[in-house]
């Protein structure tokens, strides 16, 4: 990665006895922000923490030093450096005099972004979450690089505070091509942000810090119109933007809905119940929690109903590691705000890890593309088969010839939607009782409700019922309806007919490894290395059995390996 700080410049504008600690200091490249405060002793921070810079306290002569090299500070009580990221804060007493500054280094890394390259290619808006000093900024800042110069694309960013650009009216170069609107006063900046959308005609706006309901509300109204959007908001996860009234809106908005009493039963839910009331105007959500380490939510609005709904949802994780490569995986989401109908004591956790080389990110956008794209499916199939880390039920049954319709009562219907989707059964659920294979209910509502039972005797549908809507009982009951299922089994005569010795020998070894490592075992496997033509074959097979798998390796090493999910 390469850093630009002009960590000079923002040195020139300390004290004598500030600035030369400073200097000299050996972690200087480190440093985050200083301190001075009146009658107080400066203060330099580090990510280690802070230090002392000097025995001598800061007079009101040491502060209006400071302050004469600066530009004028903005309504928000900020300013900066001519062609520098450096933001500099103020804190004023009763009588609006400056009693403190904070001096906070503006750095501009490049290379972080390719973390998550692959989402700037979907066109996709993306919202970065995060407490503040985390880097939303200097990330905020890469992105807009990357999509102004390499994309190529018309962005504007809404710079209201010069942190994404700088001070001053040339903007940083680490913008690269993209325009700059700087706002006046930041309660304004939400006009500003319509503004730039009817006039300057962008493909991309830029917003750092969305903090009140009409920038929340401008935000959608831009979204509403085709443009791409990127922003950051404070928040550490996408369950506080939930419960914070004022951005709520930027991922859809949350409403109260009031249900009748014969619908409550059939969802097997209270009467009122939240739901997501829009669409959301960000379809990504980033959440940072370290400087190398970030968590995606790449469907943002399936996301939030499953948190809503009390669901476990799977996140994705990256991070960049020491030696430049990213590893991405996928885990469970462990945030109890929301969660009452899922069972808290699920703690296995799905890893499925892929090292990709930084090189080849910076080097090949078209092939990292493709390859975090495949990436990217698979974990999102893989962690739809392990939502809720049970074994794989599916798998005992790939062959079930008909789809079963489900009628469901007294029983959240979205938990037991999100179950068959999670674990890919052979279930259609249906609201038409007439139409219905099976019934599951819940013991307690279907013992007082005779119409149900009449049906299901006058029309032979056999009715599954549960003590109560937990996890375990679910599966335990579509498990039972699956066992009724016929499973047919492979014609291998047919499969091996006028095959070579060679492809008998592929297809021997994919179908040993599945029948006795897979099944048996419980492992994932990977086959011996094969060329292009035997790897088609054993894909056919592997499909045959609804496996999941990839292919690793380089040139003569490529093979395939087999999860079992």
């Amino acid at each position: 990665m390469l850093i630009a700080d002009d960590l000079d410049k923002l040195l020139e504008i300390l004290p004598d006895f500030v600035k030369d600690p400073l200097q000299n200091h050996p972690n200087k490249k480190f440093l985050i922000e200083v301190v001075m405060d009146l009658g107080r002793r400066p203060e330099a921070r580090f990510p280690n923490g802070p230090e002392y810079l000097s025995k001598v306290n800061i007079s009101w002569y040491d502060l209006d030093f400071c302050i004469k090299k600066l530009p004028h500070f903005s309504g928000d009580n900020r300013s900066g450096i001519e062609c520098t990221l450096h933001r500099i804060s103020s804190i004023k007493n009763r009588k609006g005099n400056i009693i403190g500054l904070t001096c906070r280094v503006g750095r501009a890394i490049f290379g972080t972004v390719s973390i998550i390259r692959d989402l700037l290619y979907n066109g996709k808006s993306i919202l970065l979450l995060g407490k503040p000093g985390i880097g939303k900024t200097t990330a905020i800042r890469e992105i807009t690089r990357v999509l102004a110069d390499e994309m190529e694309k018309r962005v504007v960013i809404i710079d209201t505070s010069n942190e994404i650009a700088g001070d001053g009216d040339i903007p940083h170069p680490a913008i690269g091509r993209a325009r700059r609107m700087q706002v006046a006063r930041p309660e304004w900046q939400h006009q500003v942000m319509i503004e730039a959308v009817e006039n300057h005609m962008p493909e991309v706006i830029i917003i750092d810090e969305i903090g009140t309901e009409f920038e929340a509300l401008a935000a959608r109204t831009i979204a509403e119109r085709g443009v791409q959007l990127v922003g950051t908001a404070h928040g550490n996860y996408l369950e506080s933007v939930i419960k914070n009234p004022t951005l709520s809106d930027l991922i859809g908005g949350i409403q109260y809905v009031t249900l009748g009493d014969d619908e409550a039963k059939r969802r097997g839910s209270q009467k009122s119940i939240v739901e997501r009331k829009a669409v959301p105007a960000f379809q990504v959500a980033i959440e940072i929690h370290q400087r190398n380490h970030w968590i995606i939510h790449e469907k943002v609005d399936q996301v939030v109903d499953q948190i809503l709904q009390g669901c476990i949802p799977f996140i994705q994780s990256r991070k960049i590691n020491s030696d430049g490569s990213i590893s991405i995986e996928c885990e469970n989401s462990f945030s109890t705000e929301f969660i009452t109908n899922a069972n808290n004591h699920i703690s296995n956790k799905l890893k499925v890890k892929k090292i990709l080389n930084s090189t080849n990110l910076s080097n090949s956008s078209k092939n990292v593309l493709s390859n975090l794209n495949k990436l990217n499916n698979h974990l999102a199939n893989v962690s739809k088969n392990n939502i809720f880390s049970y074994p794989n039920i599916y798998s005992k049954f790939p062959f079930c010839k008909n789809t079963i319709k489900l009628y469901v009562y007294g029983i959240n219907i979205q938990q037991i939607e999100a179950t068959i989707n999670a674990l890919q059964l052979p279930f259609i659920l249906t609201r038409d009782i007439m139409s219905a294979n099976s019934i599951l209910a819940l013991r307690s509502c279907i013992k007082h409700n005779s119409k149900i039972r009449q049906i299901s005797k006058s029309k032979q549908i056999v009715i599954y019922t549960i003590h109560n809507s937990n996890i375990n009982n679910i599966i335990r009951a579509l498990k039972q309806m699956l066992n009724l299922c016929q499973i047919s089994d492979i014609n291998w005569n047919q499969i091996c007919k006028n095959k070579t010795s060679m492809e008998l020998n592929a297809l021997m070894e994919a179908r040993l490894a599945i029948e006795k490592i897979i099944f048996v075992k419980k492992q994932s496997v990977e086959l011996l290395p094969q060329s292009d033509s035997l790897r088609e074959i054993q894909h056919k097979l592997i499909n045959m059995f609804n496996l999941k798998y990839c292919i690793i390796g380089k040139h003569l090493d490529k093979r395939i390996r087999i999860y079992h999910i």
